[in-house]
């Protein structure tokens, strides 16, 4: 009689870990190698490290936007930090699903918690994470917000490397809109050079412009005429045009060219749209 011999026992893949930041990606791989020190087997995905130094606006547009795909249980490690080993809070957010965000306490976090919902904030504190190491106080993200997100990949509750607190509020700014008028901030700048501004297509569609219309730019006291297209290859190429993005926003762009460059545009610039 032949013996029947079990299949191995395959250990469950540990949780992804994202990153998202603004420290480039030489830092960045200071980063992963703290946390493939302390969790070998971790998964680890780069979802930017190319945000616009210091710009938090941008970071929070980014990681809401795009950690919101991933599955629940992922720990997401945010790094835009110019408060870097100042009074501003280490912080870890347990939210709904085993979600875990990690970062500093500057608002970068926030939509994203708030979109997963259930937050429970924990103040992180480095000899819990890392009991006898240091921590530079110009680079927290590999010295403990790496370090701790192996130690969540690892199966360490988050509540055993903190003391429960609140995050500081923060929302992401909302556009002024009447009819046929929009006054906007841009969230986020592509590699392409189109600008995303914080003004939903919809809202857009139904209050200031309608598809095959045009439309005044002003930026920096300067105007520019744009068509409202449906899609890029719709813009005449190296002409300026209004489409709907793919984060259901209004952004500007121009065809084979970069409104950022025509424009003048960066995350945190306002600007406004008039019908015509």
């Amino acid at each position: 009689m032949a013996l029947l011999v079990a299949p191995p026992v395959r250990e469950p893949d540990p949780p992804l870990i994202t990153l998202t930041t603004d420290v480039g990606w030489s830092y960045a791989s200071q980063m992963k190698g703290a946390i493939l020190r302390n969790a070998p087997r971790a998964r680890i995905v780069d979802m930017t490290h190319e945000i616009a130094s210091h710009q938090i606006l941008e970071g929070a547009f980014l990681l809401r936007q795009c950690a919101a795909w991933y599955p629940p249980g992922t720990i997401h490690v945010g790094i835009v930090d110019p408060g870097v080993g100042g009074e501003r809070r280490p912080i870890a957010i347990a939210c709904r699903g085993g979600t875990t965000l990690l970062g500093p306490d500057n608002g970068l976090l926030v939509p994203l918690a708030e979109h997963l919902g259930e937050p429970k904030t924990y103040h992180l504190d480095p000899q819990k994470v890392a009991p006898g190491g240091s921590v530079s106080p110009t680079f927290e993200g590999r010295d403990l917000f790496a370090p701790a997100a192996a130690r969540l990949a690892m199966g360490t509750p988050v509540s055993e490397l903190g003391t429960e607190t609140s995050y500081s509020p923060f929302q992401l700014p909302l556009p002024s809109v009447e009819p046929g008028l929009a006054h906007v901030i841009v969230l986020h700048v592509d590699p392409f050079g189109n600008a995303i501004t914080n003004l939903p297509t919809s809202e857009f569609h139904n209050r200031v412009a309608g598809t095959g219309s045009f439309v005044v730019v002003r930026a920096h006291d300067k105007s520019y005429r744009a068509e409202v297209a449906r899609h890029y290859e719709s813009i005449p190429q190296g002409v300026l045009g209004v489409v709907g993005s793919s984060f259901g926003l209004i952004e500007v762009a121009v065809n084979r060219g970069r409104a950022r460059d025509v424009l003048g545009l960066y995350p945190g610039a306002r600007f406004s749209i008039q019908r015509m």
